[in-house]
């Protein structure tokens, strides 16, 4: 096997190894971490290295506006540290405790706070408080004007997903199956709601989504539930993504991307499980697409949906019905975010640190600029169309793109 090669496969072992969680004992971890070694490295699905970028004529000039550094990052590892954006300033957190707020149109920084946290997840923010979790079961609040630390309060367990804060309640979603509320103003918590994990899972869990009162979230056996903002209770629970297969990794089905809403419809995409439209209102399937199934997310703009699927794919779903209007295989394996659509185009990273745009209106390449020797692994945020990306090494940067 050439270096390269080598290179690779320990690069997709690691991949496969961070990216599962398992909730039995050591051995069946072992098993686990083996089994979906051999998956990432040939299985049927997956015989292909990344794909090389190949040269082509580009259509659109990239600017950097800005960049900087925040801390260390995710450091490497696979934690949901994502941006925030609101009111001119930009959120963001790195591993080893340290909070900032920059300034959107420049990238200096307004305040920040060093911790001695280790945040996983966040930050999810309103008019009043910035939001963090960490891998020691913590969730934290810091005064959004200044960054002073509000309150601390402990949950069961390490948290992946970003904090949701609506109506003055904290929405928790911890990795051993839990959906916590916390007041927003203490941290006290109001209600749980809890359910089982299955003993093999993707390491992670989709942030919950607020529509019309209810918090809607996915879970690791494919199903996807609505529960009442204010009291935790039951609004509807519907089967997305049904398990098949002999192993437990053919099994797979979890709900780990982050579902989206726009006009009462809520979008989902399960691992190995297809993708799917449901009514947000009562939980009915309007339809599924069982051939694009995604772990990394989706988006969308007033028509479709845009789907990186786990082969690094990036579809074009209609979302009246599912079907499919393009497809673009030339990022293959190359573990791309959720695309992003805006105007007329799509842009997602990848694992070396690559930006990519694509024509929303046939998937081709139009342009492709490196911010970082880090992965990419958080999908882009656009606003007034420019593009903040936040690279796993810490790196922040602003981003215009504009045709020829």
């Amino acid at each position: 096997m050439m270096k390269t090669d080598k290179l690779i496969a320990r690069t997709l072992i690691s991949f496969a190894i961070l990216s599962l969680t398992a909730c039995a004992v050591v051995d069946s971890s072992k098993e686990m971490a083996s089994g979906i070694g051999s998956y990432f490295l040939g299985g049927e699905d997956n015989k292909e290295p990344p794909a090389e970028l190949v040269e082509y004529k580009p259509e659109m000039d990239i600017d950097i506006l800005w960049k900087e550094s925040v801390g260390v990052g995710a450091d490497g590892q696979f934690l949901n540290l994502i941006l925030a954006i609101d009111d001119g300033k930009i959120f963001a957190a790195d591993k080893d405790g340290l909070v900032q707020a920059r300034n959107i149109d420049n990238g200096d920084v307004i305040w920040e706070a060093e911790t001695e946290f280790n945040f996983s997840a966040g930050p999810g923010i309103s008019l009043e408080s910035v939001v963090l979790a960490t891998s020691n079961a913590e969730v934290v609040a810091f005064d959004i004007e200044t960054g002073k630390e509000l309150w601390t309060t402990s949950v069961s367990s390490e948290v992946l997903a970003v904090p949701v804060v609506a109506n003055n309640i904290v929405i928790v979603r911890t990795i051993d199956g839990k959906l916590i509320a916390l007041k927003e103003e203490d941290g006290s918590q109001l209600w749980v709601f809890e359910r089982t994990v299955p003993a093999l899972s993707i390491r992670g869990t989709g942030t919950p989504i607020i529509v019309d009162g209810n918090v809607i979230a996915g879970y690791a056996n494919g199903k996807l539930l609505a529960l009442r903002l204010a009291n935790g209770k039951s609004s509807w629970e519907t089967s997305i993504a049904m398990p098949s297969g002999r192993s437990e990794v053919e099994r797979l089905v979890d709900l780990d991307v982050d579902p989206i809403e726009t006009r009462g419809i809520v979008f989902i995409s399960s691992y190995q499980g297809g993708s799917s439209a449901i009514l947000a209102s009562d939980g009915d399937i309007l339809w599924r697409n069982e051939n694009v199934s995604s772990f990394s997310g989706l988006s969308h703009d007033w028509r479709y949906l845009y789907i990186s699927d786990t082969r690094s794919n990036v579809w074009q779903l209609d979302q009246r019905n599912g079907a499919s209007m393009w497809k673009q295989d030339g990022l293959l394996n190359r573990a791309v975010t959720a695309p992003v659509a805006y105007d007329d185009y799509v842009v997602t990273g990848d694992y070396e640190g690559y930006l990519h745009w694509l024509a929303n209106s046939d998937g081709r390449q139009l342009a492709r600029i490196q911010i970082s020797d880090s992965a990419i692994i958080l999908k882009p945020v656009i606003v007034d169309d420019i593009i903040y990306i936040y690279s796993k090494d810490g790196t922040l940067a602003a981003l215009k793109a504009k045709l020829f």
